[in-house]
Formats: C-alpha cells, sequence, structure tokens
C-alpha cells in the first residue's frame, strides 16, 4: 500500500498587471519530520511556478500557451492544452497555503486547490467563475497532470470518507472523477469514447407533464430514458458543439451525500473491483442548465485504465418538490452489486 504524507505548499504570487497576476512563485514547505526529496520538491516548485507564471502571461496577452520549455509529460501538454482550447484561465491570488500529497515515499505527488479564474473569450457566461487546479507529479518533479478540481468540501469528503475503501483507492477514484468532470470543461471526446465501457448503460431522466386517467389536470412526473454509449456520446457532441464553455460541478457525495453526510464510496460485494459513486451534479451552459443526482459505476481491473459500466442521472426538483436520490437506479444494489 502506497504511504501518504502531507505538505504544505505555499503559493507567493506577486507582479499585478490590470489587476491580474503576471509571473507566480511557489515555494512547497514539508512537515518537520519529512526530510525525504527535497530536491524533488525544489523542481516541483521552479516547474509548477513557470507554468502559472505561463498561464498569466498568456491569459493577459490573449494568446495561445507557449509550452516549449515547461517540464510537462506528454499527458500533462494534452491535458493544459486542451484546458486552454475551451477556456482561458489566470492565477489571482497573493498567498494560498495548501498541502500536497505524497505516495510511496516520493514516488508521485499530488498538490491540490490551486486557484483560478474563469475567462471566457467572447462569452459573458462563465466569466470571473472561480475554479480549483489539481497537478500530479512524478518522482522527478515533472508535471504529469493538469486538471480542474472536485469541489473542495467533496474532495475532502472522498479523502477521509469511506470506511469500505483504503485511502489509496479513494485518492485514485478522486483523481478519476476530477478527470472526467474536466473532459465536460476540455469537450475531450477522445477521453469520454475511452471511459465509459462499450457496453455501458446511459440513463438519464426527464422532467415533464402527464395527464392523470379520468382527470383534467397534468401532473409533472419524471421519465427515464436508456441510452447506449454512442447514443450519449453523439448527443453529447452536439451539446458541445452548442456551447463554448459547459460548466460541470460535482458536489457531495455518497449515501445522505445529498443532505452533506459522509458515507462515502461504495465498493461492491460481488466484484471488489467495482465502485459506486453518487455526486450532486451542477451542469450549467450559456443555454441550458440543471442539477441533479449522478451515480457512476467504476471499474478499476485496469489500475491505469479504469471504465464506467454505469452512469445514471436524475432531478433534484420536480414541481417544486426535492427528490431524494432513486436507490434503484443509483446505488450498487440496483445493479445486482
Amino acid at each position: 500500500m502506497m504511504k501518504k504524507y502531507m505538505l504544505f505548499v505555499l503559493f507567493l504570487i506577486s507582479g499585478l498587471l490590470n489587476g491580474k497576476t503576471q509571473e507566480v512563485s511557489v515555494t512547497i514547505t514539508t512537515d518537520e519530520w519529512y526530510t525525504k526529496g527535497r530536491s524533488v520538491i525544489d523542481k516541483m516548485e521552479y516547474n509548477l511556478s513557470k507554468v502559472l507564471s505561463e498561464i498569466n502571461r498568456a491569459q493577459r496577452e490573449n494568446r495561445p500557451l507557449n509550452i516549449v520549455g515547461l517540464d510537462l509529460d506528454a499527458f500533462a501538454r494534452d491535458a493544459l492544452t486542451m484546458l486552454w482550447a475551451n477556456v482561458h484561465f489566470y492565477c489571482d491570488d497573493t498567498e494560498v497555503v495548501e498541502r500536497c500529497w505524497v505516495f510511496d515515499d516520493g514516488k508521485e505527488y499530488m498538490v491540490s486547490h490551486i486557484p483560478l479564474i474563469i475567462e471566457v473569450e467572447g462569452e459573458s457566461f462563465g466569466n470571473g467563475v472561480y475554479q480549483e487546479a489539481v497537478v500530479d507529479f512524478d518522482a522527478s518533479g515533472r508535471i504529469t497532470d493538469f486538471r480542474f478540481s472536485l469541489d473542495a468540501q467533496l474532495s475532502e469528503s472522498m479523502k477521509n470518507c469511506g470506511s469500505v475503501v483504503d485511502a489509496e483507492r479513494r485518492i485514485r477514484i478522486l483523481a478519476y472523477c476530477e478527470r472526467f468532470r474536466t473532459a465536460y470543461n476540455t469537450k475531450d471526446m477522445p477521453f469520454l469514447e475511452q471511459v465509459f465501457s462499450d457496453d455501458a448503460l446511459i440513463i438519464t431522466g426527464k422532467v415533464g407533464m402527464v395527464k392523470a386517467p379520468d382527470s383534467p389536470y397534468s401532473t409533472m412526473k419524471v421519465t427515464y430514458k436508456k441510452q447506449t454509449k454512442q447514443e450519449y456520446l453523439t448527443n453529447l457532441k452536439r451539446a458541445f458543439m452548442r456551447n463554448k464553455w459547459i460548466d460541470v460541478k460535482f458536489s457531495e457525495i455518497g449515501e445522505h451525500g445529498e443532505e452533506g453526510g459522509c458515507a462515502g464510496i461504495t465498493r461492491s460485494k460481488v466484484n471488489p473491483n467495482m465502485y459506486g459513486v453518487r455526486l450532486f451534479q451542477e451542469w450549467k451552459s450559456s443555454n441550458y442548465s440543471d442539477t441533479g443526482y449522478l451515480f457512476l459505476l467504476w471499474d478499476f481491473a485496469d489500475e491505469n485504465q479504469p471504465v464506467i459500466h454505469v452512469r445514471t442521472w436524475q432531478p433534484d426538483w420536480v414541481g417544486g418538490v426535492r427528490q431524494q436520490p432513486d436507490d434503484d437506479i443509483s446505488t450498487l444494489g440496483a445493479f445486482d452489486l
């Protein structure tokens, strides 16, 4: 099992220009008892400083990112470039103190809660929205991923809750939920093609008016529709084409998560590689928005490329009445797991 340590990350950000930060200085300090990997931490400081500084310059100058000379692996380069192609952002805090997770005695590192401000070119929707990022590093201090993070409270819940899932696996599930969420922000169809299994079951809910039998009145009712992977992705691609920026956020987690509870991620008793995660999703775009309960059934048989077998969604409000998650579509038990 991977050992985890906590570091504290101090971002000293200076060089304000027109109210927006230009140069970013990053200082990472560790707990006194953590004495390993100082040279790696120095490299992380340097690499993240350069990346955040370039992001701020590119945003101020309204130009593409210049990733030449930035110490990013191929995955991180693609992730950051794709984010930038869909939305610009910048870091605008003078000082941030945050922790960093260290895995396996320094083979992997993760820094979260990096503060960003969203700027959508040519659009009023989404501008000025606060967003946090997560950055992963390898044993040499090279950046291996740059993604938008989940809701801060949710990420803490996923790290600290869920007795049926060990801490290491919770962090992995957290990372893939963050990548899944970021894929909607970046319109990353190749990732969504890969993350959904070929036989994925996708259920979406829709609220409509239904006339009751032998009654002159209509009532609001939720109807559910099953879709295949390709049907869902085809419809999603149309939504991507209609919208410059789609803001998808996940919050709350687990049983009673809709009430702020903390029962964590559920693990299948039939297949130990499968995990159910129930989230609250907010979807906002320039021409459509909704909120509801999202359930994802993850399969971690391949640790490096987990897939989603089930995605279900239901609205949280129907006819002015707050709904509870439907256990028939949003638990492991609903799928005999």
